[in-house]
C-alpha cells in the first residue's frame, strides 16, 4: 500500500484535476481548494449542479460530464453522504485518484474504500490539498 506522501504525489501528477463541492461563497472550502488549482495555473474544472462558471472557469454539472475523468484527479469538497455517491460514481467512472478534503467523509466513506480495493488511489485520512499541498510539490522537485 502506497504511503500518504506517496499518494499525495501521484495525485498532484496528473494532467487534470476536477474539484466536486466548489462554491460562489469564498469563505467555503470547496472556493479555497478550487482557487489552489487556480493560483498554481493547475488545469482544473469546477463540479457544480447550477453554477455555469467559477473562477472565471466554465463549470459541469457532475462528474460524469468531466470530458476525460480516467485523467483527471478528483478533490471532493462535500458532505459525508455526498462523497459516498461520489465515491461510487468514480469507481464507475474510473477515476483514478481521489482527494477527499478533511470533513468530507465518515464511516460510511472508509467502509466503502477499503471494500472496494481504493485505499491507494483515494486520500481519505485527514490529508488536506490547501495545507500541504505546496509541500508535497515542493517534495515532487
Amino acid at each position: 500500500m502506497l504511503s500518504s506522501l506517496e499518494k499525495q504525489k501521484r495525485f498532484l501528477s496528473f494532467p487534470k484535476f476536477a474539484v466536486v463541492g466548489a462554491s460562489t461563497d469564498q469563505s467555503k472550502w470547496g472556493a479555497k481548494i478550487l482557487r489552489w488549482y487556480v493560483t498554481r495555473n493547475r488545469p482544473v474544472t469546477p463540479v457544480h449542479p447550477k453554477v455555469d462558471e467559477l473562477e472565471g472557469i466554465k463549470t459541469v454539472r457532475s462528474i460524469v460530464d468531466l470530458p476525460s475523468p480516467t485523467e483527471t484527479a478528483l478533490s471532493i469538497v462535500t458532505p459525508p453522504k455526498i462523497t459516498l455517491d461520489l465515491l461510487k460514481a468514480a469507481k464507475e467512472l474510473s477515476i483514478p485518484a481521489i482527494w477527499i478534503q478533511p470533513g468530507a467523509s465518515d464511516a460510511a466513506c472508509a467502509d466503502f474504500i477499503n471494500e472496494n480495493g481504493l485505499n491507494d488511489r483515494v486520500l481519505w485520512q485527514g490529508e488536506c490539498l490547501w495545507r500541504d499541498g505546496d509541500g508535497v510539490v515542493q517534495a515532487m522537485l
